[in-house]
Parts: C-alpha cells; structure tokens; sequence
C-alpha cells in the first residue's frame, strides 16, 4: 500500500515564501498610501470637531473661546501637532489666566505628520463669529506636499468648511 505525503517538500515552502515577499513588496506602498490617506481624514476631522465645539462654548456661555497650542499657559505659533488646547479666554490675551477654563485637550499628533494654521490661534467671540480674518488649518501626514493633505477653512463668521483645493501644501510660503 502506497502513502501519500502529507506535508510540504522543502522546495514548495521556498517557492510559497518568495511569492509572498514579492507580493508583499508589491503591496506595502500603497498600504503606506492608504493609512496617510486615512491619517489625515481623521486628523482634519479631530480638528473640524474641536473647533466646533469651541464656537459652540462661545455661543453657549457667552465667552470669548481660544484655540491654540499652550505652551507654559501661552499659545504658541507653528506646534499645532503637539496637541490643540481650547480653553475660555476672558480677556482675549491668549494665555490660559487663573479666571480662564480649560474646556479641551488634544492629544499630540501623528509625529510624521504637519499641522499648520496661518495664526497662532484662533479666537471665537460670544456671538460666535471668528476673531481677525480667514484662516486655513492645514494637515499634511508625512510629508509637507503629501497628495492626501487635507484643509480646513475658517471664514470670519466662525463657520468651519473643507477646502475642496487638490494641491495643499504646509510647506512654508
């Protein structure tokens, strides 16, 4: 009576590898693509929400709202990745005082990844309207020209809408 193998020669196994590490190779790139793509639809979101519920604050208890990145209770330009702080800002002087509340904390961001605002802050005043000019947040995973860049646009009505712009860059500029 003749049995039959019941596993895998040496050769097959070699074989089976080498296919899977070219298949492999082919498909980590776009993978890589894939969870930027992801990153930065979920970070511009995180941001879209956070200056909701700033405005929202603003409006609700008739207070003066900042959001920017403290640093020793000061808002600081240009680390928007280190996390976004929303806080009540009686005076309008941009640092977190003792009659202030800290409403929110961000998390920090992806460390690959660059968050740029055109201001340091972004100021909502009781009646909800946005303090200064137009501003866009910019969120760029990776890389400062990366294709799945997203952006927001703030209008000085305080309304928060995404830019449908292909070609954002958080380069310097």
């Amino acid at each position: 009576m003749r049995h039959l193998p019941l596993g895998f020669s040496l050769l097959e196994v070699m074989v089976a590898m080498v296919l899977l590490a070219i298949l492999a190779s082919v498909g980590a790139p776009s993978l890589k693509s894939l969870y930027e793509g992801y990153r930065a639809q979920t970070g511009i979101k995180q941001v879209q929400q956070l200056l909701q519920f700033a405005r929202n604050q603003a409006i609700s208890y008739g207070v003066r709202v900042s959001v920017c990145v403290l640093k020793d209770g000061r808002c600081e330009a240009d680390a928007w990745q280190q996390g976004i702080t929303v806080f009540s800002d009686r005076n309008g002087n941009l640092t977190l005082d003792d009659d202030d509340k800290l409403l929110f904390q961000s998390g920090v961001f992806d460390s690959k990844d660059i968050l740029k605002y055109n201001r340091k802050a972004i100021r909502f005043l009781p009646d909800g309207l946005a303090s200064g000019t137009n501003g866009t947040f910019k969120y760029c995973p990776g890389k400062a020209n990366s294709p799945h860049s997203k952006a927001l646009i703030i209008n000085q009505a305080g309304r928060v809408r995404h830019s449908q712009d292909k070609n954002i860059s958080c380069q310097d500029g």
